[in-house]
């Protein structure tokens, strides 16, 4: 790509964020750099160059959208125009809780149930 279009692209990238400000829905964005470290482990024991340059994809950054459903962030993700560039936007949303701490309560929240139909026999 040349430096003129890199340029539009970047353009054309910008406007697309603006647009999203204009709409209300951007509540923040940050790029990524390539570098960064692994920590593994217990207590972080092993810490490594990341194995970012080893992926077989990279993540260049994220947006913060306050959108009503899923379908409406993917509906805006496929509005931007570096697609047509090859890149690839994945659209997730914010849990309340990590994996590992909705499993614990969803856990709590069945021992609870449970401890309340025995004391109910």
């Amino acid at each position: 790509m040349s430096p003129a279009e890199l340029q539009r692209v970047m353009t054309d990238f910008y406007a697309w964020v603006d647009g999203l400000v204009q709409r209300g829905v951007h509540r923040g964005a940050q790029p990524l750099v390539e570098e960064g470290k692994l920590v593994t482990g217990a207590k972080g024991a092993t810490v490594t160059d990341g194995v970012f340059a080893e992926s077989k994809e990279a993540i260049a950054g994220y947006f913060l959208l306050a959108v009503p459903s899923i379908e409406e962030a993917v509906h805006l993700a496929q509005a931007c125009p570096i697609l047509a560039h090859g890149a690839q936007i994945e659209v997730r949303p914010i849990a309340d809780l990590c994996r590992p701490m909705a499993e614990v309560k969803a856990a709590e929240s069945d021992w609870s149930d449970h401890a309340e139909d025995k004391d109910r026999l």
